[in-house]
């Protein structure tokens, strides 16, 4: 499943679809734009995008779809 942050917000279809995935961040972000500058809310979503990439879902990286036991 894709992030917040790996949408592409120049894309109206991908910005619709993020907002339809994670609501809540969506308003979130709406409220925030409108709190901050444009230069500043752009530094803060970089910043996000890059901790976002950082972040490594254990889970995700799963192959085996059984758990293992002691």
């Amino acid at each position: 499943m894709r992030s917040f942050y790996d949408f592409n917000r120049s894309s109206p279809q991908e910005r619709q679809e993020q907002y339809k995935i994670y609501p809540e961040m969506a308003l979130f972000h709406i409220a925030l734009r409108e709190e901050l500058g444009e230069e500043e809310y752009n530094a803060f979503y970089r910043a996000e995008q890059e901790a976002q990439k950082r972040f490594v879902h254990p889970m995700s990286h799963q192959t085996n779809a059984k758990w293992v036991t002691a």
